[in-house]
């Protein structure tokens, strides 16, 4: 646990939630207590959420501490990516116009359709048989 003054964001995407903190630092990324690479693993995710810092110009400037839970990888490293980039907007508001042309604040509001009755997914049905 870091102890001192931090931003705060909240991120969400499909069933995703990451609730990301920045303090002054040397620009260390621990997700879940573990090293950025190491949770994520693969490339495009790391650099989604690295994203935010990089078209702000902060990738050394904050050490970067994330609890996520819920969702898949993908879920998560977006979830990640919007929550930092609220806590970004929190720590200097001159960020914003920079953040919104990224498209990093916008929310992404899809989510998993509910299955229906009688149908095997949300829209898949049976297969039709004429006779």
């Amino acid at each position: 646990m870091i102890v001192g003054k931090y931003y705060e964001g909240v991120g969400r995407r499909k069933s995703a939630v990451a609730r990301v903190r920045l303090y002054a630092g040397n620009g260390t990324i621990t997700v879940n207590n573990r090293p950025l690479n190491e949770y994520f693993g693969i490339a495009p995710l790391i650099q989604k959420v690295q994203t935010p810092l990089q078209v702000t110009k902060n990738d050394a400037r904050f050490n970067v501490s994330v609890q996520v839970k819920g969702g898949g990888l993908s879920g998560q490293a977006d979830a990640v990516s919007l929550g930092l980039a609220r806590a970004l907007l929190a720590a200097d508001a001159s960020f914003k116009p920079i953040l919104r042309q990224a498209g990093l604040l916008t929310r992404d509001p899809r989510e998993k359709e509910r299955k229906k009755p009688g149908l095997k997914k949300a829209r898949k049905a049976k297969q039709y048989t004429k006779r």
